[in-house]
């Protein structure tokens, strides 16, 4: 007859584990396995949401430091040669801003250019022709524009100045006076859920 022995623990128990012991040790660890791609998940979708947080917030400052840029350099009818544009020296309307100004080039340089900022389906857009010294009967080229931010449900200029010399300074909703305006302020507005916010500029052309 042939007897089968089971070797004994310390405390009389069976060497080695249970069946209930297994068991437990592989739900912990399939709690942990899942705590531990929860986490990564987590952490990878925080450092999605920064990445476009930061995208956004550096889009919207280029595009300020751009519009300071353009319309501090905002030049005086007596300084283009021509005084007038297509639409005037100066035109400002609540949701555009036309002037001769000088736009850079990207290379250290700038361009004399009849340039108009304005909303444009969803965007603010900036559109831009060379500016001609000399009156010409040539056809007038297609302007070049530029997209500086997207997804704009609204922008709202305003001037500040004396349209007259009898009257004190106010902000103007439009601005068709024969010098430029004192001061120019930009309200920028984005579509509903979009938490960017562009705090009001303000820039004086007189610069």
């Amino acid at each position: 007859m042939r007897v089968t022995f089971v070797k004994q623990g310390r405390l009389g128990r069976p060497a080695g584990f249970t069946l209930l012991e297994t068991l437990v040790v592989l739900v912990v660890l399939g709690f942990l396995m899942i705590g531990l791609t929860q986490g990564v998940r987590a952490g990878f979708s925080l450092w999605d949401a920064q990445t476009r947080r930061v995208g956004q917030t550096a889009e919207l400052d280029a595009a300020a430091r751009i519009v300071r840029t353009l319309l501090t350099n905002v030049a005086s009818p007596s300084s283009t040669g021509i005084t007038t544009t297509a639409d005037g020296a100066f035109k400002g309307t609540p949701d555009s801003v036309s002037f001769v100004g000088d736009l850079p080039t990207g290379l250290g340089t700038t361009q004399r250019a009849e340039i108009t900022l304005l909303l444009q389906q969803g965007r603010f857009v900036l559109s831009w022709t060379p500016h001609r010294h000399e009156l010409s009967s040539a056809p007038a080229p297609e302007p070049t524009q530029v997209e500086l931010i997207g997804g704009v449900n609204k922008i709202e200029f305003a001037y500040w100045g004396a349209v007259s010399p009898d009257q004190t300074g106010s902000w103007q909703a439009q601005w068709e006076a024969g010098a430029i305006p004192e001061l120019i302020r930009l309200r920028l507005f984005f579509t509903k859920g979009d938490r960017r916010r562009f705090p009001d500029l303000i820039t004086s052309p007189r610069l």
